[in-house]
This record gives structure tokens, sequence and C-alpha cells, in this order.
């Protein structure tokens, strides 16, 4: 018999077929399966807006809107990520965004989660570059009134570098070819890299605090604007600003400018001009000592040439005899000058003679051996009286001290302790002067004249005074 269709009547009766039943949605469920969805769908995604409304939360995270002129999008970049970004950003920058695009559920509001962030139009260094310019400026770091001039005649010229490349070799050929003399304490450190400007720091404070270095150079060579960041970080610039010793900036080549050259004494174009500029003044001295002695070569040379030809024109005899005549000159202004300096000696030489003499009769009528031994007898007398007034201080002294030592042992409390006392305190220290302190159970401590011992109180009475 075939099974009758729910759909027809059955015994004149008609049924209409079941509705189906409603689903309820709890709001985190719904909000979390649209979540889900939305994070499935634009799980990586890169999004360009203008920031407004930029904040920085105390907990390091950065949260902002993108907008264009027709929608705007809440978005957060977490601590993390925000430590990576080579800028800093701010309302108004128009960037490009990569990230999930998610929904904050106790919102029910969807934002983008930015994983990494480049300004559109300047690269991110060079913006970088370009904020942290304008702020070390406004602070005055780059002011011409605090730098200060280089020693003209350093000793000792500090250079932090790489030990490894050709910028120490330039400078140690330039500095030996023009001041030999100076003495170059390098550095090493690294110039490029993510630890390059914690290290450049790091040789800025020990060359301060060595004392060693009368002037402080920061080199490295040319390279591209990545491999300079290390000289474009805000930690580098304060630490330069913070020098006690005169900075150099020598980085990269002459139309490279790094924040490390505004903020340095000096800039030097390239490694090797700032070798020069540092013994600049040695080498000047140098070249003028050079050039007098090379004017004075030329000037004797002219001066016997001109000799040798008044002598050619002169007779042989004739020139003989002025010499001769010249020579004994000369012979008898020395004999008058001997016989002059012999009488300037000779009279306070016969005055200190005659003084001497009346200082030698002087002491033979006071012979001092009579006043010494009055003197010795004195001086025993005088020790005996000493050593008596010193006796009887220590005796009075010594008696004292006793007496006071009695009296000071008769109020000890130890010496009642001695005679059979004790001392009770608490569990705190305090000292228990009354049954009424302490109750049973209380732990407390006895001290002895030898020694002490703890015991627990098992029950109190009272007693009379």
């Amino acid at each position: 018999m075939p099974r009758p269709n729910s759909l027809t009547p059955q015994l004149d009766l008609s049924f209409e077929p079941p509705r189906p039943s409603r689903r309820v949605w709890p709001v985190r469920e719904l909000v979390g399966q649209v979540r889900e969805l939305v994070e499935q769908e634009f799980g990586d995604v890169w999004v360009e807006g203008e920031i407004s409304n930029f904040r920085l939360a105390p907990s390091g995270h950065v949260y902002f809107t993108l907008k264009d002129a027709d929608a705007q999008l809440p978005a957060v970049l977490f601590r993390r990520q925000a430590l990576l970004l080579r800028f800093r950003p701010e309302d108004g920058l128009h960037v490009l965004v990569r990230g999930r695009v998610s929904v904050y559920e106790q919102r029910g509001q969807m934002q983008l989660v930015a994983e990494t962030m480049e300004p559109v139009g300047a690269g991110s260094l060079q913006l970088a570059f370009e904020q942290l310019k304008q702020k070390l400026k406004a602070e005055g770091l780059f002011e011409a009134e605090r730098k200060r001039p280089l020693p003209a005649f350093p000793r000792t010229v500090g250079i932090v570098t790489s030990p490894t490349g050709a910028v120490i070799r330039d400078f140690l050929n330039i500095v030996s070819r023009r001041h030999s003399g100076l003495n170059v304490l390098l550095f090493p450190a690294s110039v490029q890299g993510d630890s390059a400007a914690a290290e450049v720091e790091a040789a800025l404070a020990q060359l301060n605090a060595s004392g060693l270095a009368d002037v402080i150079v920061l080199a490295r060579g040319g390279g591209s604007l990545e491999d300079l960041a290390a000289f474009n970080s805000e930690r580098v610039a304060r630490s330069i600003a913070a020098s006690r010793v005169p900075v150099v900036s020598a980085i990269g080549h002459e139309t490279d400018f790094t924040i490390a050259d505004f903020v340095a004494d000096l800039r030097a174009p390239t490694p090797s001009a700032a070798a020069e500029l540092i013994t600049e003044a040695q080498h000047k001295i140098a070249e003028y000592v050079a050039g007098q002695v090379h004017r004075l070569e030329r000037a004797a040379r002219f001066q016997l040439l001109q000799s040798r030809q008044r002598l050619t024109h002169v007779p042989a005899a004739r020139a003989e005899a002025c010499v001769m005549a010249l020579l004994h000159r000369q012979a008898q202004r020395l004999d008058d000058l001997g016989f002059r300096m012999e009488a300037a000696v000779a009279e306070p030489l016969r005055g200190w003679t005659r003084h001497a003499a009346e200082l030698a009769a002087a002491v033979l009528r006071h012979d001092p051996r009579q006043q010494l031994g009055r003197a010795r007898e004195r001086l025993t007398a005088g020790r005996s009286r000493l050593e008596r007034a010193l006796e009887r201080d220590l005796h009075r002294s010594t008696a004292r001290l006793n007496a006071l030592h009695a009296r000071l042992h008769s109020l000890s409390p130890l010496a009642v302790l001695e005679r059979g006392y004790a001392l009770i305190v608490d569990d705190r220290g305090v000292v228990v002067r009354s049954a009424a302190q302490i109750v049973p159970g209380n732990v407390v401590t006895a001290r002895l004249a030898d020694g002490a011992f703890t015991s627990r109180v098992e029950k109190t009475s009272k007693g009379r005074r």
C-alpha cells in the first residue's frame, strides 16, 4: 500500500508544510563570523589614503584613520610593527599601508590591522631624514653658536670607522704625509647595518670618557641613503651634540649630507678632506718654514755671489791687507774686552776676600762649642723635667681610668645579670617589664650574664610589688 504524501488530504483534512524555525544569533557569535569572513577574504591588502586622527597610545600602539574623499577606515599599527617604521606618521601624510582587514568585536567596527607603512611619493628614509632634521633644527642643535672650533695643533685624533675599509688607510696616509707627529686613535665600529648606530654612540661615549682624543672624526665612505642610515639616526645626532670633544663629520662623498653633518662641529666633504683639515695648521707651518728656508738659501747664495764678484775686482794684495787689518782690529778689541773683564772681576773679588776674613775673625771670637755645650745642658734638664711631668700625668690618668672603669662596671647591666638577674624580651625584641605584656603561648628570650635561652610562656600570674 503506498505511503500517503504529507501534502495530500488525509481523512478529508489538509496540512500546510512546516515553516523553518528562526535562527537567533548572539551578537558575539555574529560579529565573530563576520570577522572570520572578512579576514579570510581580505587577509593581505594594500590600502592607500591620508592619515587623520593619529594617536600614539602609552602602550606604543598607533591608532589612526585612513581616509579619502569618499570614505574612511580605522586602522591600528601595533607596537612591534611601529618600532620598525623608518619615519614618523602624522596627520595629513599620504601613505600606502599593507595589512589585513578585521573587525574589532568590542565595538563591532571594521578596522585595518597594519603590518607595514610607507609614504607615497618620498621614500620612508628620506621622509625620516627630513622629519628628524626639522626636529633637531628646532631644538637648536644645528646652530653655529654651539659649534666649537677645532684645536689648531691636536696631539691625538680619535677616528670612529671600520678598521678594514679604505677610509682608515687613506686617512693614515694623509696624516703621515702632512703631520707625522699626530697620534691617531682608532675606535673600530660598524658604519652600516642595524647595530651601527649603537656602536657609533658607544664609541663617542668612550672616547669622551677616556680624555685621550683632542678631536674626534666620524668617517665612512659613500653609499645609498640606506647605507648611511646610522648617521641619520637621532641617537647618533644627540651623542655628537653631547660630546665634550669637538667632532668632525666625514661621511660619504662631497654630495652626501647626513644629520651627523649638521650636528657636528665641522663637516668635511670626505674622510681625506677631514685629515687635511685637522692637519691644516701644522701643514701651513711646515710649508711656511720650508718657504723661509728656501728664501734664506737663495739670499745666502745671492750674498755669496755678490761677495765673490766684489772680491774678483779687488787685487789679492789689497784684499789680504784689508783682511789682516780687520783681524788686527778684532784682536785688539778682544784684548780690551779681556782687560775690562779682569778689572771688573778683580775688584769684587778683593771685597769678597776682605769680607770673608772679617767673618772668620768673628767666628773665632764667638766659639760655637761653648754655646753648644750650654745648649746641651739646657736640653738635658728640660728632657728630665718633661719625663717627670709625663710620668705624673700618666699615673693620674691611670688612676682616673681605673676609677671610671670601676664605676662603669658597677652601673653595667651585665653586672646586674651576674648577680642572678635576667633580661626578658618578647619575640619583637621589646623588653618585658610587666606580666601584663605577655600571655600564655608567647615566646620570650631570657638574657643572662653568660648567654641567653628562649622559652614559651605556659601561664602568667600577678605578684605584689
